[in-house]
């Protein structure tokens, strides 16, 4: 993607959604946490009908300890990996209680820092739950930031430094939730959605997939 071509991208997504946000639900940064712990290798939809059980019943670092590791697993055994997400999601919990004060930290080392907890999900939290202008590259934007050439790269690290050097910083703070949902709803794996994209002109892809007969 040509830089002159970066700008007018990332307004257009943005007259279509002004205030992106997450569809993870929470109300706390701690509900956030354990949500997108919860979400590796899972949908929204289906953590979303975790935590929705789960959070009434335990939404604290000390509530999700005191729970333990199988009576968590009640609540998330929908969700794939469950065994381990509810292993770490326990530890990450005592973690908070023993070195935080039960309070999720605000710095990306002491959130890496905590079991089943990445850099993408530390950047995640930081964007969402404490509105720093963090990327979390996940399959999404990894896949429409090559596809685009907005920011091609070999590891969603890779991609993730170049959007931080190619995206404006009038658009970095909702850069990431722009991008995932692009590439949910129309820069989708097999078949993108072009002929319904409204960044189409801004992007090096081709050729462009079609329309559906009968659209």
């Amino acid at each position: 993607m040509k830089k002159e071509n970066i700008a007018p991208f990332f307004a257009t997504l943005q007259a279509a959604n002004p205030a992106p946000e997450t569809e993870l639900e929470y109300s706390t940064p701690f509900e956030l946490l354990a949500a997108v712990l919860l979400s590796a290798q899972a949908t929204d939809v289906g953590v979303n009908k975790a935590t929705r059980k789960l959070f009434p019943v335990a939404n604290t670092p000390q509530a999700i300890v005191d729970l333990g590791e199988e009576g968590l697993a009640e609540y998330i055994k929908t969700i794939g990996l469950y065994k381990s997400k509810a292993r770490h999601l326990v530890q990450a919990s005592r973690m908070l209680v023993e070195l935080h004060g039960g309070e999720v930290p605000r710095s990306r080392a002491e959130l890496e820092a905590l079991p089943g907890v990445g850099r993408k999900t530390a950047n995640v939290v930081l964007n969402v739950a404490f509105g720093e202008a963090t990327i979390a590259v996940d399959t999404h934007i990894f896949r429409v930031g090559n596809r685009t050439g907005l920011a091609p790269g070999k590891t969603p690290l890779e991609v993730e430094l170049k959007l931080e050097k190619r995206v404006p910083p009038e658009y970095r703070l909702h850069a990431h939730h722009w991008l995932i949902l692009h590439g949910r709803y129309v820069c989708v794996a097999r078949k993108p959605k072009c002929y319904d994209c409204a960044v189409a002109a801004y992007c090096d892809f081709k050729p462009k997939t079609p329309a559906p007969k009968g659209t």
